[in-house]
């Protein structure tokens, strides 16, 4: 189900062999597709879930869209989202590990001195612009930095998308999807496509300009005392060349030319790398 009211069919199935797998009639299917507020059982929905094939993530989004209101709180989840002592004292002892805690939708809470180094320093920026999704799309130097940007950002995209099933009055995640659904045609495209995804662990490859490749491993472990922060660490294959390329980029923002902006192809970790200004996405 999408997030505007739309199930996403399977290809080849038409409405009324899905509504037969589902065991409910076609006027009845046609109305969940439209949004229509029903008080739709677990069971349907259920029979729904196998009749499209969702796979587990995507079947917790169609529940989530589909709960009815009187059973959906309409926080609208702007509220700040601190981030606790410990966990910044966390990444700040990952001094040789790319780390950072994610928050409502992918903005950037925190993040230790690795993680700017390899991604961009997201507490140069403006409050509105430490965002991963800001920083796939806005930033002019994702798309060298990540090596199959495509496969990342549509990844970005299908995570977003999940946070809209998860806060669906959430107005600053409308405002990021509208802003960036005009100004980029690589997200408009793949929002169109409705896709969910749970980013929980897998790997990234990078080209770095101050280090060259890498092949980084990521583990996104969400925090008991907060479901809407997580950890995600990146680590390196041990005894690989992304592991000592680590090394390397950690020995360079350890110099004192690093910390005072050296310039490598348009990138600091001292300030904003790239263009995110310069884009129009952050004014």
């Amino acid at each position: 189900m999408s997030d505007d009211g739309g199930y996403r069919r399977v290809p080849g199935l038409r409405r009324e062999e899905i509504a037969q797998l589902a065991g409910v009639s076609v006027d009845y299917y046609v109305r969940l597709e439209r949004g229509r507020r029903l008080n739709v059982s677990e069971t349907v929905l259920d029979a729904i879930s196998r009749a499209l094939r969702l796979d587990p993530v995507e079947r917790t989004h169609l529940f989530q869209l589909a709960k009815p209101a009187a059973g959906r709180p309409r926080r609208t989840a702007t509220r700040p989202q601190p981030v606790r002592p410990g966990l910044r004292d966390l990444l700040r002892i990952l001094e040789h590990t790319p780390a950072l805690v994610l928050g409502r939708r992918l903005d950037v809470l925190a993040s230790n001195q690795m993680a700017r180094a390899l991604l961009t320093d997201f507490d140069a920026l403006p409050h509105r612009g430490r965002n991963l999704v800001r920083f796939m799309f806005c930033d002019e130097t994702a798309r060298s930095l990540y090596t199959h940007w495509d496969t990342h950002a549509q990844d970005i995209v299908a995570s977003l998308r999940r946070e809209a099933g998860r806060h669906p009055h959430d107005p600053l995640l409308a405002e990021l999807v509208g802003e960036l659904s005009i100004k980029d045609e690589d997200f408009r495209r793949w929002w169109a496509d409705q896709n969910v995804y749970r980013h929980t662990h897998g790997s990234k490859h990078f080209h770095h300009p101050i280090v060259g490749p890498l092949t980084l491993n990521y583990e996104s472990l969400t925090l008991p005392a907060d479901p809407d922060q997580r950890l995600s660490v990146y680590t390196a294959e041990a005894g690989s060349g992304s592991e000592e390329a680590l090394r390397l980029l950690a020995a360079w923002i350890r110099q004192p030319e690093a910390s005072h902006g050296r310039h490598a192809d348009h990138w600091t970790p001292a300030g904003p790398r790239g263009a995110v200004g310069q884009s129009g996405c952050v004014p």
